[in-house]
């Protein structure tokens, strides 16, 4: 027996705007696919990014192609040859866990082979402005114990200063997004070492990030846009000190638990993270954030509203899915 397929675009105001070092955005266009057999119904979201040359339409395109295959029995192991990693084929891969945990009754970390998925503390994101914008974003964060600070290069000393003066007691993940240079990477570094950064990621443009093995490293730093499957991991050990896993990188969640387990063994820590999505997305990615070091799955709490029913969010902490929505 095969699989009925059909995909839908979702689309998710933003509370005010998300601003990140390549641009802002107040809206979340994400590509819904849905998997049935008999039944039985599962269900994954992906959220295409440009950055990696993908659009909602080719997304859209890319699950399309696949629809003969799945009818005719492609399955979860199949997908994998089927499409690269990316964001296509990570909402076809959460479908088919999401379908293949209703159809058997039990929970999907028990079918991922993770033990009971416990609540994770997450991380929240404060978008890059100004140092007084980020200041009262901080203040008025300051009750997170984790916090993301995005950056986009120059100017980010001031950020940084600001941020801590509005945040005093939390910790910081600080986030770059390719947006440093060499020839100031030194002294960024010097600026999140004295506010008592506990991250770094990303910080160099892919491909031009070679320096990292050359100089002090006084904050670990993590990659993100450098790493998006587990064969990447082995050339990035001299340069970064972790990995930011996403499944939207890693084409769904076999990658990731997979990737997961290579960055372990190469005794890199682990970022749980995500793109702007519901929590449609975040359900998943909580299996990989059961290994993190750091957690970064605020996706819901950066819309103005989420799917219903959503992950339930109480303060920092998320905590795992109903099957209602996932797994």
């Amino acid at each position: 027996m095969g699989y009925e397929l059909s995909i839908a675009i979702d689309v998710f105001p933003i509370a005010g705007r998300f601003v990140i070092a390549r641009g802002a955005k107040t809206k979340a266009r994400v590509v819904t696919a849905t998997l049935k057999e008999g039944a039985h119904r599962g269900r994954g979201e992906c959220v295409p990014y440009a950055r990696y040359g993908e659009s909602v339409e080719g997304v859209v395109a890319a699950i399309e192609s696949l629809r003969g295959a799945l009818a005719k029995g492609a399955d979860r192991a199949a997908l994998q040859e089927l499409l690269p990693p990316g964001a296509a084929r990570n909402a076809l891969d959460c479908a088919f866990f999401d379908l293949e945990a209703k159809r058997a009754g039990r929970p999907v970390a028990e079918i991922a082979g993770v033990e009971a998925l416990q609540p994770l503390v997450t991380a929240l994101t404060l978008s890059v402005g100004t140092p007084d914008e980020m200041f009262a974003a901080a203040k008025a964060a300051a009750d997170w114990p984790l916090l993301k600070v995005k950056l986009a290069g120059d100017g980010d000393a001031d950020r940084l200063a600001a941020v801590r003066a509005g945040a005093p007691r939390a910790r910081f993940i600080v986030d770059a997004n390719e947006a440093w240079r060499e020839a100031d990477l030194e002294k960024n570094f010097e600026a999140c070492a004295r506010v008592g950064v506990d991250l770094i990621e990303q910080p160099l443009p892919a491909g031009a990030d070679g320096l990292l093995a050359r100089v002090a490293r006084p904050v670990p730093v993590c990659a993100d846009e450098s790493a998006h499957a587990r064969e990447d991991l082995e050339a990035l050990c001299d340069r970064y000190d972790a990995v930011n896993i996403k499944l939207d990188k890693t084409g769904g969640l076999t990658e990731a638990l997979a990737m997961a387990k290579e960055a372990r063994r190469l005794r890199l820590k682990i970022m749980a993270g995500c793109m702007v999505g519901s929590s449609l997305a975040m359900a998943p990615a909580m299996l990989i954030g059961q290994f993190a070091d750091w957690v970064d799955l605020d996706g819901p709490l950066l819309l103005a509203k989420d799917r219903e029913p959503g992950l339930v969010y109480e303060g920092s902490k998320a905590f795992p899915s109903a099957p209602e929505l996932w797994g």
